[in-house]
């Protein structure tokens, strides 16, 4: 049985390690392709702790954390994301931004990711958000890497009620496996009005 629970004080503070850890094994893989450093996450995972109206959601296979949610009001990422959302009409202060999830490939499918959302929409409807919003990343179709038997999980969110917010996009830049160096990689904003 999976427990899946919204983290935080000292709880959160004590699953920071394995979080940088899944986010290091999860995002290896299609469509992120991360070559990602344990300090680099750890230092990235503080924000979480640090935020007020932050939320880590665990999910536990007994003590062991399989997969983990993250999720904070927009404006704690107003840098990195202001930009793309100039012109839209959608106060930053309205967004809450559901920055990852991240579950080991042997519990998908038996709805977890459901638990996740559920949570940090709930969190933030309590910070009194109107919209929860998160980005995928683009790859291009012809992508060398992408598997043959890949499947988007666009119908997943739609069936969540979020859609892309066309024009909105973002650009973040990280390491693929095999680069020696971060180029860009555009994202592309999905909301849902709560």
């Amino acid at each position: 049985m999976i427990e899946v629970r919204p983290l935080t004080g000292a709880d959160l503070e004590r699953v920071l390690p394995d979080v940088a850890r899944l986010r290091m094994t999860v995002f290896r893989d299609w469509p992120y392709l991360y070559d990602g450093s344990f300090a680099y996450e750890h230092r990235y995972l503080q924000s979480y702790r640090d935020s007020a109206g932050a939320v880590l959601v665990g999910a536990f296979d007994g003590d062991r954390l399989v997969g983990a949610a993250t999720g904070t009001p927009m404006e704690d990422h107003e840098d990195d994301f202001a930009r793309a959302f100039d012109g839209q009409g959608i106060a930053l202060t309205d967004i809450f931004y559901c920055a990852e999830s991240v579950l080991l490939p042997e519990y998908r499918g038996c709805g977890i990711g459901h638990a996740f959302f559920d949570a940090r929409e709930d969190h933030a409807r309590r910070l009194g958000r109107r919209h929860s919003a998160f980005c995928a990343v683009i790859r291009p179709e012809d992508h060398p890497a992408r598997p043959a038997d890949h499947r988007p999980l666009d119908p997943f969110w739609r069936k969540r009620g979020y859609a892309p917010l066309p024009g909105v996009r973002a650009e973040f830049r990280w390491t693929d496996l095999g680069d020696a160096e971060p180029t860009p990689k555009p994202l592309q904003f999905w909301i849902r009005t709560l």
